[in-house]
């Protein structure tokens, strides 16, 4: 069995900041609409609410190397 922490603290009225072991995210959105971003990337969320619906789209941050021809 492991261990978890996590910490939240709202610094809006629609905006929040997450501590935990794997690291700070910032989360913000209103009611049925939510995008998070932490150092892996970021997490889009539309859902339906009240009916347990819900559209996830996940985005790395991916490197911002522009590719060279060889």
């Amino acid at each position: 069995m492991g261990f978890s922490f996590r910490k939240s603290k709202k610094i809006g009225k629609n905006t929040r900041i997450n501590l935990s072991k794997s690291g700070v995210s910032l989360s913000t959105g209103v009611k049925g609409a939510r995008v998070s971003v932490n150092k892996k990337g970021t997490r889009k969320t539309l859902s339906i609410p009240g009916t347990g619906i819900r559209y996830t789209k996940y985005s790395s941050h991916g490197s911002k190397k522009p590719k060279t021809k060889k």
